[in-house]
């Protein structure tokens, strides 16, 4: 007995001639419940990545295989060739439009609430399997309005955008050892400059940071939204970090961010306010021109930056958890980021094979080499032997990476 086509979340979010297609070739070849759902996927996919529509490729392979009076040795047949050509569109290196992806419909609104929910604790993606910075997070704000499609913030929340209310009150009760180092981050659960400083935001965050002098506060973000801090002192445990990608990247995959020139100016700006920077190139997305397009990133960071400005620099590549994926398809919105060939790594995680990290992230240390002794570099959410083939060494534990992460921070902002 074959599954009822429209009962299926990823059929249902398929344009409507598709969605006929597929109910018609599921009565057609009688469908088991994992054929249908491979079929619904590569159909889903084949419209977000805007390589073609499967009706299209399926009439065409249909005149390429055998007739036979067997339909399930041709349902058997078609189905391989339709896995070999998504295999081949996942691991080429894909194109992307020149005038961007379309962008999805983004409305979201903005309240105030009172919760009980504790504000910080561990980065969501630590690991013992992983070289990890043991960062922490305050989360003072739920959701974020930038639309990266590969982002899985967004699949968490709904429409709304959520401040804590009790925020300050928060803050003031976190309990911190005196004598020890922490790096805590609060672009985690959204974007840490894109709402300015509503509802007291960056006020009751500049306070905490103050308060806690052996704290490293970030914020991390893929926003041009730095007027707060041009006008505004802030304590020198606090860091501005920018999140950076190509322009193809961004023009394609993060709808709703500032441009790469406008995070690059407004990083400028700040660090002429002697507010010291980060930057995070993550993810790094592999694509047909990465090569060219990830050094000139590089050269354009050093050539408008000087290395004492910085505290530190992350390369992470794409990460994918499977409810994320699901989430995405049943969107449907246009994009290239599922097209690549998935490998499982720490915690289950998909994400590139380790030999293209390999060349990816060496790629990248390389074009930084002018400042690889004056910059702490590290990579993000990664096992140890990538940290070998990239750096030429690896912490032993996530204790010592923290440590030695503190012991170089605090040497520029001491």
């Amino acid at each position: 007995m074959t599954t009822t086509p429209l009962k299926n979340p990823t059929l249902t979010a398929l344009p409507a001639v598709e969605r006929d297609f597929v109910e018609q070739i599921s009565q057609r070849y009688r469908f088991t419940h994992q054929e249908l759902r491979q079929i619904n996927e590569a159909a889903l996919d084949l419209v977000m990545w805007e390589e073609g529509v499967l009706s299209q490729w399926w009439a065409d392979q249909e005149t390429k295989v055998a007739v036979t009076v067997d339909t399930r040795a041709r349902k058997k047949k078609l189905l391989q060739h339709l896995q070999a050509h998504l295999s081949v569109l996942r691991t080429e290196p894909k194109t992307f439009p020149e005038e961007g992806l379309k962008r999805p419909q983004h409305t979201l609104r903005a309240v105030a609430k009172e919760s009980d929910k504790s504000i910080i604790g561990m980065c969501p993606v630590a690991s013992e399997e992983t070289v990890c910075c043991n960062l922490r997070t305050i989360d003072a704000v739920e959701n974020c309005g930038m639309g990266c499609s590969y982002c899985a913030v967004q699949t968490f929340y709904g429409d709304e955008v959520v401040f804590d209310a009790k925020l300050k009150e928060k803050l003031e009760a976190i309990e911190l050892e005196d004598d020890r180092f922490y790096h805590i981050g609060t672009g985690q659960s959204s974007d840490a400059l894109m709402w300015g400083n509503q509802h007291g935001l960056i006020d009751d965050l500049c306070d905490f940071a103050r308060a806690h002098p052996n704290v490293l506060l970030e914020f991390k973000s893929k926003s041009k939204n730095v007027a707060y801090f041009l006008k505004h002192p802030t304590p020198p445990n606090f860091v501005l970090s920018w999140s950076l990608n190509t322009p193809t990247v961004i023009r394609n995959e993060e709808h709703f961010s500032a441009s790469l020139e406008q995070r690059l100016r407004a990083a400028r700006q700040v660090a002429d306010r002697g507010i010291k920077l980060a930057f995070h190139f993550h993810p790094m997305v592999h694509y047909d021109c990465w090569q060219e397009d990830y050094a000139a990133l590089a050269a354009a960071v050093t050539e408008q930056f000087d290395p004492s400005e910085v505290l530190f620099i992350s390369l992470g590549s794409v990460t994918f958890i499977k409810p994320v994926i699901k989430a995405l398809r049943q969107r449907a919105t246009p994009t290239k980021m599922l097209q690549m060939e998935m490998v499982p790594g720490a915690k289950g995680k998909l994400s590139y094979p380790h030999e293209l990290k390999v060349e990816m992230f060496g790629h990248m240390y390389e074009a930084f080499a002018p400042w690889q002794d004056d910059v702490f570099f590290y990579l993000c959410m990664e096992q140890a032997s990538l940290w070998h083939s990239t750096f030429g060494f690896a912490y032993e534990t996530n204790e010592a990476f923290e440590i030695e992460f503190g012991r170089r921070v605090r040497m520029k902002w001491d």
